[in-house]
């Protein structure tokens, strides 16, 4: 169910008989046709686990299912919106960026401790980001919400990228990611002083980055 970027924070998807999407609570701006919005309490297609999982994470970000046949316009809070086409591989993102995405996506969660070990940990106290971040896999599209604008940066095997941490979206691939430090680091740009935390990805694959530090 592909998006129709109508400006930098508004987009339009086609609700097609038969098939749904999802939606967080409160982005619908307007639609043509019979279109219905269904509070949705089960988190998607991942079940109760993956409800759980991100209520543990404080992520319980309230979805709708949007069904019927006609389209539907999409913004929330004035963020900027990427959209981002799956073709099989899994996104990871926070609960709280997503504005809309195919019914068709595997939906779940991952606890970051899984990737990086005590460090992925430390990233989610640090960046104020849940240790648990949600998954989707398969083939479809996804809007997610941005400060600012978002670029995305390809990553490739032997080239790891380090990022702000406050300033990541998300990411898709075989990735891995870890936090490192860098004593000194916000010194050096002004931004305040004592240790500063680098996200660093490395693999295959694509990490998208906003134009901020701040967050939702």
């Amino acid at each position: 169910m592909p998006f129709r970027e109508i400006n930098s924070k508004m987009v339009e998807a086609q609700v097609i008989p038969g098939q749904r999407m999802f939606s967080q609570r409160g982005a619908m701006l307007a639609y043509r046709g019979d279109v219905t919005f269904t509070p949705n309490m089960a988190g998607g297609q991942g079940g109760v686990m993956s409800m759980l999982g991100r209520r543990v994470a404080g992520e319980a970000t309230p979805l709708m299912t949007v069904e019927g046949n006609g389209t539907v316009m999409f913004g929330h809070g004035g963020h900027h919106i990427q959209v981002i086409q799956l073709t099989g591989d899994t996104l990871y993102v926070e609960a709280d960026r997503l504005l809309a995405f195919d019914g068709t996506l595997q939906q779940g969660t991952m606890f970051m401790g899984s990737q990086g070990g005590v460090m992925g940990m430390v990233r989610g106290q640090v960046t104020g980001q849940g240790l648990f971040t949600t998954t989707l896999k398969g083939h479809g599209a996804v809007a997610v919400m941005a400060h600012g604008g978002v670029i995305e940066l390809p990553i490739t095997p032997g080239r790891a990228i380090h990022v702000d941490p406050q300033a990541y979206v998300a990411h898709h691939g075989d990735v891995r990611n870890k936090l490192s430090t860098a004593l000194g680091w916000r010194d050096m740009v002004g931004r305040g002083s004592g240790e500063a935390f680098q996200l660093e990805l490395s693999g295959s694959g694509a990490v998208y980055v906003q134009a901020s530090e701040e967050k939702l």
